[in-house]
């Protein structure tokens, strides 16, 4: 799907809007400390694909997508409060592993770094 202006803003809204909402009003415990990434509406406006991290492992992610699974009618129900749409898309939640990945290439970096440092003859080579 081409990304245009008006798209980029509203999947911006969206985003906002369900970080608000999951800080606000779910009071669900297995959603604690869940971060919304992103946020993609399909080309009809009927789908919104929103893409979610928590720190932890593969259990917390099993929890957390429970909890947004048991939560999304009501998550439903106040984004269509703060978003006007014609029609609400319907939520599709999927965990988010870039930043799960960056912090594991980030430890691996550190760790070759610390492993073998570079010194400065070896900079200015």
């Amino acid at each position: 799907m081409k990304i245009t202006p008006r798209t980029r803003k509203l999947n911006e809204s969206i985003r906002e809007a369900l970080a608000s909402i999951l800080l606000e009003e779910v009071q669900d415990p297995r959603v604690d400390f869940a971060t919304i990434t992103g946020a993609r509406i399909s080309p009809d406006m009927r789908y919104c694909e929103i893409y979610v991290t928590a720190h932890g492992d593969a259990e917390r992610y099993a929890e957390l997508m429970k909890g947004l699974e048991s939560a999304k009618g009501r998550i439903r129900n106040s984004l269509g409060k703060r978003v006007s749409l014609r029609f609400l898309p319907a939520l599709r939640f999927h965990i988010d592993e870039s930043v799960d990945e960056g912090m594991r290439i980030s430890m691996a970096l550190r760790d070759e770094a610390e492993r073998r440092p570079i010194t400065p003859d070896e900079a200015a080579e």
